[in-house]
């Protein structure tokens, strides 16, 4: 009964780390490993240097967006999770939406919100903060030019506060 559950243990391990798993290397991997193992991207780009990033997020209740960057040859150079304070800071003013996707990649749409008051649209991601807890970044931008206004991050336990329906979620990396 013990190694039964064991090696469900290890299998549900397993399908949560398909984004980030041992399976696709740097060096090794190709754009079309990447694609027969994950799908098609939810967003592509080519790179100056003839590589291309595939963008493989995994909200809205997921914690990640993963950038695969490619070489011109199509091979795996880089794989890492965006959704992160070193990625959110490089979110400054005057930013267009275009340069924030390519920077921490798509928000989820259900989370889009355009407020006509103030002529502000805000995209939100989830992620895990430094502290490993649940948390929500937001990008504000001017309704009308699609510039980032500001940005801003809170823990979702602040979310708990006013919403008695909550379930906190564990937060892992």
């Amino acid at each position: 009964m013990r190694l039964t559950l064991c090696l469900l243990y290890c299998l549900v391990l397993t399908g949560c780390a398909t984004y980030g798993d041992s399976a696709l290397q740097p060096g090794q991997s190709t754009t079309t490993r990447i694609e027969q193992r994950l799908g098609p991207p939810a967003l592509r780009w080519s790179e100056a240097t003839g590589g291309e990033t595939l963008v493989y997020p995994t909200g809205p209740m997921g914690y990640h967006t993963w950038f695969f960057r490619t070489n011109a040859e199509h091979v795996l150079i880089e794989r890492k999770n965006v959704l992160n304070s070193a990625h959110f800071a490089k979110i400054q003013a005057g930013m267009s939406e275009e340069e924030v996707l390519r920077v921490i990649g798509p928000p989820y749409p259900a989370w889009t919100v355009y407020f006509k008051a103030r002529d502000e649209l805000v995209w939100e991601w989830r992620y895990c903060d430094d502290w490993n807890e649940p948390a929500r970044f937001n990008v504000l931008f001017d309704g009308s030019s699609r510039r980032v206004r500001s940005t801003y991050a809170a823990p979702e336990k602040l979310r708990a506060a006013l919403d008695f329906q909550y379930q906190p979620r564990w937060c892992g990396h």
